[in-house]
């Protein structure tokens, strides 16, 4: 059903793009099979750990709304899918690889999850960062609740003898010291199936550039060339346009913070999200479409339908019609600043990159409050949960 009303609200312009290049139209709909199945996997999984903290009436609460739906609808019926299926863009096939790993991670499948981030990686390098929330998933399993929560939980079942309160106490103290929910042996599968098919890809790619060059010659036109930032055509990112007015003697200077800007923000968010892993991701495809060098529709269209897995914890989020109204502006804004500039002669550069740093700015303003209505959730559970005990 869900098929039917993208293929009927996506009207004649997707039919051409379906005619040239069926690829792209069947990495959507996989990319969209994926995207409700992985949402259904998790909410059944969060709904238990609800129950488990006997947090029923959230639990119910929580399986009102399929959030696998939600998220297959939110990125068949975006605007920028459709685009990108138009446009015979290849950000389907790489959303598709990116989906794949992480439906593996969550139905813990090493080599899926495996080769989906080797692909994905091979295809764009900035996947390459979400090995950490791949890690998670496959060591914790889906998004849950803060653990402290069911430790504290199992503790207050032990009444006010004191005895009993003295061994609570004992096994909080070791289980906060010893993680024993993580399971190392899918990781362990999985960073072997990494290495299988890291090699494998190589392989393939030195025998399919062995007259072009070579591998290096392959890494210096892919990974050098996204790294480099050489060509400047102007697109939806902030990059084009800054190394367009930067001096040359600061270009290699401002090339390194920019690129290890996203890094600086892994850790630091690994810490603090390491309870939802699959949150975790959304946060870092979010950060690297906005800072990466040559971003597309496609990279936003993936980050706004893994918002619909989280549907219900992040049913308080604030400035969302604020931002809903921004990305439509935006959306209708850049193409037609883009046509002024480029086809018509009558604007210059500043129009148009004023849409792409408004742009940017909204996607900030989701990351953050994304990130704070999530911790204002698991507040709100330990709350609960406090109270409940």
């Amino acid at each position: 059903m869900v098929l039917l009303c993208y293929f009927l609200c996506s009207g004649r312009s997707l039919l051409r793009g379906l005619k040239g290049n069926p690829i792209i139209f069947c990495a959507d709909v996989m990319s969209a099979i994926l995207l409700r199945a992985t949402g259904q996997n998790l909410q059944a999984a969060y709904a238990q750990r609800l129950k488990s903290l006997e947090l029923h009436a959230l639990s119910k609460n929580s399986e009102i709304l399929s959030s696998g739906d939600i998220a297959a609808l939110v990125y068949l019926w975006n605007p920028f899918t459709i685009v990108a299926c138009v446009g015979l863009s290849t950000s389907p096939v790489e959303n598709l690889v990116v989906l794949s790993s992480l439906y593996g991670a969550c139905k813990r499948m090493p080599a899926l999850a495996a080769f989906g981030w080797v692909v994905a990686t091979h295809l764009s390098l900035y996947p390459a960062i979400l090995i950490i929330p791949l890690i998670f998933l496959l060591g914790y399993g889906p998004d849950a609740p803060p653990r402290k929560l069911f430790i504290h939980s199992r503790c207050s079942k032990c009444g006010d003898n004191p005895l009993s309160n003295t061994s609570c106490q004992q096994e909080e103290l070791n289980q906060s010291k010893l993680p024993v929910t993580f399971s190392w042996k899918p990781v362990i599968q999985f960073l072997l199936w990494i290495s299988f098919w890291s090699v494998y890809v190589l392989i393939l790619c030195g025998i399919s550039v062995k007259q072009n060059g070579g591998l290096s010659e392959m890494f210096k036109s892919t990974y050098g060339f996204i790294l480099t930032v050489e060509d400047l055509s102007p697109n939806m990112g902030v990059l084009w346009y800054f190394f367009a007015e930067v001096f040359e003697f600061f270009r290699n200077f401002f090339l390194i913070v920019f690129h290890v800007n996203i890094l600086f923000m892994v850790l630091p968010l690994a810490i603090s999200l390491n309870h939802r892993p699959c949150f975790l991701a959304f946060v870092y495809i979010a950060i690297s479409s906005m800072l990466k060098s040559y971003p597309s529709v496609g990279d936003s269209a993936l980050y706004l339908a893994l918002l619909g897995w989280f549907v219900f914890e992040l049913a308080d989020m604030q400035f969302s019609f604020l931002l809903f109204c921004g990305y439509v502006g935006v959306s209708l804004l850049s193409p037609v600043m883009h046509n002024l500039w480029i086809w018509r002669g009558t604007g210059n550069a500043n129009f148009y990159y004023a849409t792409a740093m408004a742009f940017a700015c909204f996607q900030i303003v989701l990351v953050v409050e994304g990130v704070s209505a999530i911790r204002r959730h698991d507040r709100t559970l330990r709350k609960l949960s406090v109270t409940k005990s």
